[in-house]
């Protein structure tokens, strides 16, 4: 008689799959994303985007809105994907029920994928960093009530199983005075706002989002270096009671920890919602260093040791800032802001990354649409002694960010920084004859003025001219900005 408790064959592969699985998953396995901004004058079209996404391999993307194109472009791609609302609309999402249900449906709902083509989305990302410390508390009162009625409009849309409500935090939300991480803390002035929020999370099993900067913690403090920042196995470590930090990525991941700890969060997930490397527009801030930086991040992240706080347990999830450089970024943080992407803008490669699927090279977008060969750059036969307060006012409007100093086209002499200014502007007004005018100080030309690595780009043939006609305070503040900077640059 057969033994009745013989496991059928064909169950066997079944079940050892199962286990398999259970195993890869107990492993620590650990998603890399990245984040995907459109703050550009011609953005690469969202299409052209997704497709660069794919043949990258790239499995996770954090937006900072919830554009339609984007997540059109989205739909069946089977990435999975974070929906960002901008600061501006929290306060009308936390006084308003309805306005809360309006944008999950428009936004969420419309979009969503049950395993069919819609658009795979993971997480609903309530703000853009509102508790940045230069924006002041302008956003503090209306985060919670927006991320608690959106989280309640998920609820009635039947959605609040299949995703998850956060709300990224930026670096300089903890500190530690004493660059120790076991001292780390929340901002003083964030206290009783993130306890609320951590709260909430913590009821809706959500993981805490917080972005995390080695470059903008190496300019701020003294006691970081450069190779400390970027992995190199010579730095000097940290020491913090018996624990030894060997990088600046662990010593600010485990003062997030601390800080968790200390108001009672101890064992919360993270997820690092930002982090990069820039390529320009300051010192170290090179496609060179910010490959270093890259690859020891990786190499970090998917050796899967985790920090001494928190040993073989790394964050959940990582997305890089960023995805593609832009060039409407505010640059009130520094001129670098514009040249986070790992990518140009126009979706080329400028260094390679492993993102842990076999294959170092990036791809390049594909059948990218430029405008005509053609640049604007200063008249030399022409009386230039006006032409520096020319350059300043395309400046205002346009990107000027290389020609800082460290910056990629920081040494091109005068008049030649004149041409990149004129350029940019002409570029940004999609090479309209009249935006090379200048008081008759500019000249179009078809030959390619750029110098070694300072490129004098071609702008893409798409525009969304509404970007360029920002608010007068916006291009007032940039204007103070691009004058302070950029007037030794042209004199």
């Amino acid at each position: 008689m057969a033994n009745s408790h013989q496991m059928p064959p064909n169950l066997c592969p079944i079940i050892f799959l199962f286990f398999f699985a259970i195993l890869v998953l107990a492993s620590g396995v650990r998603a890399v994303g990245v984040n995907w901004g459109t703050a550009a004058s011609h953005p690469l079209p969202p299409p052209e985007v997704v497709e660069l996404l794919k043949s990258n391999n790239i499995t996770k993307v954090k937006l900072f809105d919830a554009d339609p194109l984007v997540l059109q472009a989205l739909s069946g791609s089977n990435i999975g994907v974070i929906v960002g609302i901008p600061n501006s609309m929290l306060r009308s999402l936390n006084s308003s029920k309805k306005a809360a249900e309006s944008w999950v449906h428009d936004n969420v709902t419309r979009y969503f994928s049950n395993g069919g083509s819609g658009v795979r989305i993971e997480y609903v990302a309530v703000g853009d960093e509102p508790f940045l410390q230069s924006y002041g508390e302008q956003f503090h009162p209306f985060v919670i009530g927006a991320a608690t009625k959106i989280q309640e409009a998920l609820i009635r849309a039947n959605l609040e199983s299949k995703l998850k409500v956060v709300v990224p935090c930026s670096y300089d939300t903890f500190q530690s005075e004493s660059s120790l991480p076991s001292k780390g803390h929340f901002r003083s002035d964030l206290n009783k706002t993130m306890i609320q929020l951590l709260t909430f999370l913590s009821k809706h099993s959500s993981p805490f989002f917080v972005s995390i900067s080695p470059f903008i913690t190496l300019h701020q403090n003294k006691n970081i270096s450069l190779n400390f920042s970027l992995f190199k196995e010579t730095a000097h470590p940290h020491n913090d009671s018996h624990r030894t930090y060997k990088n600046s990525f662990d010593l600010s991941y485990d003062t997030v920890v601390s800080a968790l700890s200390t108001v009672g969060f101890p064992n919360m997930d993270i997820v690092v919602a930002q982090i990069g490397w820039p390529t320009d527009g300051a010192t170290n801030a090179t496609p060179s260093v910010a490959e270093t930086f890259m690859k020891g991040l990786m190499n970090h992240l998917h050796s899967k040791l985790g920090t001494p706080l928190r040993p073989r347990n790394p964050p959940i999830e990582t997305y890089i800032f960023s995805l593609l450089d832009e060039d409407q970024r505010s640059i009130t943080a520094g001129n670098f802001e514009r040249h986070w992407g790992i990518f140009t803008f126009d979706g080329q490669a400028k260094y390679p990354v492993d993102f842990g699927l076999g294959s170092k090279n990036l791809v390049n977008a594909q059948n990218v649409e430029y405008l005509p060969s053609k640049w604007c750059v200063v008249n030399n036969n022409k009386d230039l002694s006006n032409a520096t307060a020319r350059a300043l006012e395309a400046c205002s409007v346009a990107d000027c960010t290389a020609l800082s100093p460290g910056g990629s086209c920081s040494n091109i002499s005068w008049p030649g920084n004149i041409s990149y200014a004129f350029n940019s502007y002409y570029q940004q007004h999609d090479q309209r004859a009249d935006s090379c005018d200048f008081g008759s100080l500019g000249l179009i030309t078809t030959v390619d003025p750029s110098v070694d690595h300072c490129r004098f780009s071609v702008e893409l043939r798409t525009s969304q001219s509404d970007s360029l006609h920002g608010s007068f305070f916006f291009h007032w503040t940039t204007w103070l900005i691009a004058t302070s900077v950029f007037l030794l640059r042209f004199t």
